[in-house]
């Protein structure tokens, strides 16, 4: 019997599906009173157990490689925690005419957030970017975020982040860097392993995503925050963040160019210092906000999916440019050896 397997040409990705399913779930039968705790306990145990994945696949010899690429690495980190958040405080102006308040606090708690590891590396892969590259500054990005995320939310979002206190951030570092830690050390041993079940594994890493996006959507249920936001300020969301993503994969792109970066260099630029971490930003927004994560965290759920769709459009937009630049020198040089054997024929 054949796998199903998901139509090549819908434009819908699966997870998307399955994220709205969830929210759906949560909206219909969320999690109360001692479900709600099971619900939050399992979710912080997921997503630590996911980060200690993160340590288990990241080769420490690569990693050290890889800090030899500093340049690059210093680019990603600039876009993601100054050009990002100046970004997102310039959207300020746009509260209220296209969002109120609370949804600008999610937008730029978006912005503060660190970089994707998985979805970076796979789009610089097929993009055929610096894959070694994009391992590394993921990870970086992954890690410097687990302190200055929280520091740059006391700092921007003021009252807002109303749980912050050096007590959320020893909280987020024993959720994510603790774990994170644990994998390399344990690498040694289980590395293997972790390398042969990746595929298996990786369903780890969506079913963490979507076990807090239930406990998050499940608290923001029951304290009934779902009615501040209305379809048009939905869509007004929907439209800032494209254009703040527009904006940031030109900035990495054309930014990378003009700082004198390979062709491979610049793909990887672009997918780790234009995306933002769903898997880190929603733990993080869960100390941070406590009861309002729900609303806190929709901004960076959308943006999540927005990034995914229009990435896989550009990775394999830049896989193709590859390959007529490959293949261009190679139809030239067949063509001058027709022509010159057509010329001696004659």
């Amino acid at each position: 019997m054949k796998r199903l397997r998901w139509p090549a040409w819908m434009p819908v990705d699966p997870y998307l599906l399955l994220l709205l399913g969830t929210v759906g779930l949560a909206a219909l039968i969320p999690a109360r009173g001692t479900g709600a705790d099971v619900a939050s306990g399992a979710s912080t145990a997921a997503i630590a157990f996911l980060f200690f994945l993160y340590g288990a696949r990241l080769s420490t010899r690569e990693a050290l490689d890889g800090l030899k690429h500093w340049r690059l690495h210093v680019t990603v980190l600039a876009c993601t925690f100054v050009v990002f958040p100046l970004l997102g405080l310039a959207a300020r102006g746009l509260v209220p005419v296209l969002l109120t308040d609370p949804l600008y606090q999610g937008l730029l708690f978006l912005t503060l957030v660190p970089s994707t590891i998985q979805s970076s590396i796979a789009f610089t892969s097929i993009a055929r970017g610096n894959v070694p590259a994009a391992i590394c500054a993921g990870s970086f990005s992954s890690l410097v975020g687990i302190v200055v995320t929280p520091l740059l939310a006391a700092a921007l979002l003021g009252s807002g982040a109303g749980g912050f206190s050096a007590d959320s951030v020893l909280k987020i570092v024993a959720q994510l860097l603790v774990p994170f830690v644990a994998g390399q050390v344990l690498r040694r041993w289980i590395g293997s392993f972790v390398a042969r079940h990746r595929k298996v594994l990786g369903l780890v890493d969506r079913g963490s995503i979507l076990l807090v996006v239930y406990t998050a959507f499940s608290q923001g249920m029951v304290q009934g925050i779902w009615h501040r936001v209305s379809p048009a300020r939905l869509g007004g969301l929907l439209v800032v963040e494209a254009v703040l993503l527009a904006v940031m994969l030109l900035l990495t792109w054309y930014g990378a160019k003009a700082l004198r970066f390979g062709r491979e260099d610049r793909i990887a630029i672009q997918f780790a210092g234009s995306k933002k971490s769903l898997a880190a930003g929603l733990p993080m927004a869960s100390v941070l906000f406590g009861a309002q994560a729900s609303l806190a965290v929709l901004p960076l759920m959308l943006f999540h999916q927005m990034q995914l769709m229009v990435c896989a459009v550009i990775a394999k937009r830049r896989s193709h440019d590859r390959v007529e630049e490959v293949t261009a020198p190679e139809r030239a040089g067949s063509s001058r050896t027709g022509v010159g054997t057509g010329t001696r024929s004659g």
